[in-house]
C-alpha cells in the first residue's frame, strides 16, 4: 500500500528541495537528484501507488490501463486535475512540453487522474469535452469518487506524482509553476533507471478521442457578442483558435486566425490565437481575451490587422500591474468588456478584463483617465482594479481587499442606479457586482457567506445567498428589461437575475447536458454554455452553447429557442462577390425533374435587411432511406430578381431528413423592388429498403415577398413541409 500516501515522501523530498536551493550549477542539481533517487531506490519498502480499479473509465486509450502491469518499466507522471481549475490549465503547457521531449519509447507516460470538484465534472462525456478543448493527448482516467486521491492523501489541484518503474512513488509537486523541477526530476529518473536496465520501450495503446470526431463549423465556442448596430455577431470559436465575424443569419464576414493555435500578429490570414475567449466590439474594432497566450489582442476590421495591446505571451504572476500594456505580463484573461473611467472625456475608454489566472479584475486604459479609488492613469496602462489575488469569495468596500475565484464573465450596466460591473465568479459559483462609483465589491446571488468556502454550489432558484449556481462562466445585461442573464455553465442552464430583488430563476434549460431545441425554453437543453449576449432592443439572446459547438438563438419575447445559428463557411458555400459570378453559380445549380411539384406559399411581408429562416422538413415514403452518397441539396433562385441573391448562400447539403434543415436568407439593405418571388428548391436521392432502385425527387416552394419600408422584426421563420409519395 501507499504507506501514508504522499506524506511518506515529505521528509526526504523536503531535504532535497532545501539542498537544491543552495545548488549553483545544473550539474550540482542533477547530482543531488541522482543521490536522492539512490536513497529512495534502496529503501526496504517502496512507497507504492495502489492499482487503479478495473471498473474506472479511461479516455485516450484503447482500454483500461494497469499501473502495475501495463506501466511496469515506465516512469509515470500522475497529474491529479479537475477541468474547471485554472491552475490545472496552467500546468498543461508544461505537460505538453514534457511529452514532446520524452515519449513512451523513451520510458515516460503521463496519466491524467481526473478528480472532480463539481458534480458535473464527474460525467464522462463532460471530461471528454474538456480533453478535446484543452488538447490533452495522454491517457486520462475518470476517478469520479476520488479513490486514488484519498488513498494518496492528495490535498489540492493540481498535484503531480512521479513514479518509478515499479510503481514506486519518488516525487510530488503541488500547485503550478514547477516546470524546471518537473523536467529535472523526470529526466534524472529516466537516466537513473535506464542505467539499471529497468526501463521498457514498449508502446502504450493510445487512441485519441479527438481522432473519432467529425469536423464542425464551430468547436467549443466560448463567448459571443453583438456590435452596436445589432447586425454583426462576433464569435470566439475557441477550439478552432479563431474569431468569426458573421451576419445575423450566420453568414461569415471575417475569419481571423485558426484553425491551429499560435501567437502571431499581422493580417487576418496569418494571425494566430490560442483558445481565445472574451470579445468586445465597438464600430470596427474588436478586443480579444487571448486566454492561453495570456494576451489581449486588438482586431481592426477596416485594416484587417491583428495587434497585441497587453501581455507578453507568457503567464504572468504580477498581481498589481501598472506597466504599459504590451510590457505588462498577465494571466489567463477570460472575458473583456468596454467601460468608462470616472474622469475620462471619451466613452468606452477602459477595457475591463476578467483575469481568471490571478483571480482579479483588471483594466486596460484605452485613453487616459481615472478609476474608482485610483489616481490618474495614462493611455495604454494595464493594471489590477479589484481583487487581492487570493482565490476567495470575499466582498469588501475596498476593491483591492476583495477576493474573486476565477472570474470568467463580465457585463456592464452603466445606467443608474446600477453603474456597476457584473462578474460571473466561476469557482465560487457566484455572481458579484463591482461599483463603478467607488469600487465596492458586493454579492448578488449564489455561494455562501464564508469567503473561503468555494464548494457552496448547486442548482437552486431563489434570492441572494439562497440561490445556488454551479461554475457560471458568462453574464449579460438586458438594458430593456433591467435584468441580468447568467450562463450557469455546469448546470447547463440560462438563468435570469433581477438585481433589484436579488432573485435568480431558471430561464432556459432542463439541467440535462444535451442538445434539444424544444418548443419552449424549459424544454430546450444546453451543454456547458459559456457566454451569451442580448440585442439592444431586447428581442433575441445569443448563447455560446460550448460543448454542443453551437450558437443558440433565444427569442425573449415569444420564449422560444428558435434555432441553432447555422455557421455558413464561405469555402463550403457559394458567396458571390459580383453579379457575373452570380450567374455562373446559378448555371451550376441542379435541375429539378419535371414531375417536381411546385408549392405556392402565402405572401410574406418583410423589410430590407430582415432575416428569413426557411425550415425545410421533408419526409420520405415508408421503407425508404436517403442515399447519403448522392448530392442531396437545397438551393435558392429568384429568376427576375437576381439582386435579391447578392451575397447570399445559394445552396447547401441535406444530410439528414429526420431533422429539419435550416436555410437562412437575409434581404439586402437596399431593395430594388417592392415585390419579388424567391424559389426554394430541394433535390433528394433515396432508395427503397430491400431494393437496388434509387430515385431522384425534387420539390420547389415559391415564396412571394412584399417588401415594406417599416421594420417587421429581425427574424421571420417559414416552414417548408413536404412528404414524398411512393411511385
Amino acid at each position: 500500500m501507499a504507506a501514508g500516501g504522499l506524506a511518506g515522501l515529505l521528509p526526504a523530498q523536503t531535504q532535497l528541495e532545501y539542498a537544491l536551493l543552495d545548488a549553483d550549477t545544473p550539474q550540482e542539481k542533477e547530482n543531488l537528484v541522482y543521490q536522492y533517487l539512490k536513497k529512495m531506490d534502496s529503501r526496504e519498502r517502496d512507497l507504492t501507488v495502489p492499482e487503479l480499479g478495473g471498473d474506472l473509465q479511461w479516455l485516450n486509450t484503447e482500454g483500461p490501463i494497469s499501473l502495475h502491469k501495463d506501466l511496469c518499466g515506465k516512469v509515470v507522471v500522475l497529474d491529479f486535475f479537475t477541468y474547471c481549475c485554472i491552475n490545472c490549465l496552467h500546468l498543461l503547457p508544461d505537460l505538453h512540453a514534457l511529452e514532446h521531449q520524452y515519449s513512451d519509447k523513451d520510458g515516460l507516460i503521463i496519466v491524467g487522474v481526473h478528480s472532480a470538484k463539481f458534480p458535473n465534472e464527474k460525467v464522462l462525456d463532460n471530461i471528454k469535452s474538456a480533453i478535446l478543448r484543452y488538447n490533452i493527448v495522454h491517457p486520462v482516467v475518470n476517478d469520479a469518487d476520488a479513490t486514488l486521491w484519498h488513498e494518496l492523501e492528495v490535498s489540492c489541484w493540481p498535484t503531480l506524482v512521479i513514479l518509478g518503474p515499479r510503481g514506486n512513488m519518488l516525487f510530488s509537486l503541488v500547485g503550478e509553476g514547477h516546470r524546471e523541477k518537473l523536467f529535472l526530476f523526470t529526466s534524472i529518473t529516466l537516466k537513473f533507471y535506464k542505467e539499471r536496465g529497468q526501463i521498457k520501450d514498449n508502446n502504450i495503446g493510445i487512441k485519441l478521442y479527438r481522432d473519432s470526431l467529425p469536423p464542425s463549423p464551430l468547436l467549443f465556442p466560448g463567448k459571443v457578442t453583438l456590435d452596436n448596430s445589432g447586425e454583426r455577431l462576433v464569435i470566439a470559436d475557441t477550439g478552432h483558435h479563431r474569431i468569426l465575424v458573421t451576419q445575423k443569419n450566420g453568414e461569415i464576414l471575417h475569419i481571423i486566425g485558426g484553425p491551429n493555435s499560435g501567437r502571431r500578429d499581422g493580417r487576418f490570414s496569418e494571425a494566430a490565437f490560442n483558445s481565445p475567449q472574451g470579445i468586445a466590439i465597438k464600430n470596427n474594432v474588436i478586443y480579444v481575451a487571448d486566454t492561453e497566450n495570456h494576451l489581449i489582442r486588438k482586431i481592426d476590421l477596416e485594416l484587417e490587422m491583428v495587434t497585441t495591446v497587453a501581455g507578453i505571451g507568457i503567464q504572468g504572476v504580477d498581481k498589481e500591474g501598472g506597466a504599459k500594456g504590451e510590457e505588462q505580463p498577465i494571466s489567463s484573461p477570460w472575458d473583456v468588456v468596454f467601460g468608462n473611467s470616472i474622469s475620462g472625456t471619451q466613452e468606452d475608454n477602459v477595457l475591463w478584463i476578467a483575469m481568471a489566472g490571478t483571480h482579479q479584475i483588471w483594466a486596460l486604459m484605452l485613453e487616459g483617465g481615472k478609476l474608482p479609488k485610483g489616481s490618474d492613469l495614462k493611455k495604454g496602462v494595464c493594471l489590477r482594479f479589484a481583487g487581492s489575488g487570493n482565490e476567495e469569495n470575499r466582498n469588501n468596500a475596498y476593491p483591492h481587499k476583495a477576493g474573486f475565484a476565477q472570474p470568467s464573465g463580465l457585463s456592464l450596466a452603466s445606467e443608474e442606479p446600477w453603474n456597476c460591473l457584473f462578474v460571473a465568479d466561476s469557482e465560487s459559483s457566484t455572481v458579484r457586482t463591482i461599483s463603478l462609483k467607488d469600487g465596492a465589491v458586493k454579492h448578488l446571488v449564489g455561494g455562501e457567506r464564508d469567503p473561503l468556502n468555494l464548494f457552496a454550489f448547486g442548482d437552486v432558484d431563489g434570492a441572494g445567498i439562497n440561490a445556488k449556481l454551479q461554475h457560471p462562466l458568462g453574464v449579460t445585461w438586458d438594458k430593456k428589461r433591467k435584468l441580468l442573464y447568467v450562463a450557469d455553465s455546469y448546470n447547463h442552464k440560462i438563468k435570469v437575475v433581477d438585481p433589484k430583488m436579488k432573485n435568480c430563476a431558471t430561464l432556459a434549460g432542463t439541467g440535462e447536458a444535451s442538445n434539444v431545441i424544444g418548443s419552449s425554453f424549459t424544454q430546450s437543453t444546453f451543454n456547458e454554455p459559456g457566454g451569451l449576449c442580448v440585442e439592444g432592443n431586447g428581442r433575441l439572446m445569443y448563447v455560446a452553447d460550448t460543448n454542443n459547438h453551437q450558437i443558440k438563438v433565444l427569442d425573449l419575447e415569444t420564449k422560444i429557442l428558435s434555432m441553432a445559428l447555422p455557421i455558413l463557411i464561405p469555402e463550403a458555400c457559394d458567396v458571390p462577390d459580383n453579379l457575373p459570378l452570380q450567374k455562373d453559380k446559378i448555371k451550376n445549380l441542379p435541375k429539378l425533374p419535371k414531375s417536381a411539384p411546385n408549392i405556392q406559399l402565402p405572401s410574406l411581408t418583410v423589410a430590407p435587411a430582415q432575416t428569413i429562416q426557411f425550415l425545410l422538413k421533408l419526409t420520405l415514403p415508408p421503407d425508404s432511406k436517403l442515399n447519403e452518397e448522392a448530392p442531396n441539396s437545397w438551393f435558392i433562385t429568384a429568376e427576375d430578381n437576381t439582386w435579391l441573391l447578392q451575397g447570399q448562400c445559394l445552396s447547401g447539403e441535406i444530410k439528414d431528413v429526420s431533422s429539419q434543415t435550416i436555410i437562412p436568407f437575409q434581404l439586402p439593405v437596399s431593395c430594388l423592388s417592392a415585390e419579388a418571388i424567391l424559389a426554394i428548391q430541394a433535390c433528394l436521392y433515396y432508395c427503397s429498403k430491400g431494393s437496388s432502385a434509387c430515385m431522384m425527387k425534387g420539390i420547389s416552394f415559391s415564396q412571394p415577398l412584399q417588401i415594406a419600408s417599416t421594420n417587421q422584426g429581425s427574424l421571420t421563420q417559414v416552414e417548408l413541409i413536404h412528404t414524398f409519395l411512393t411511385n
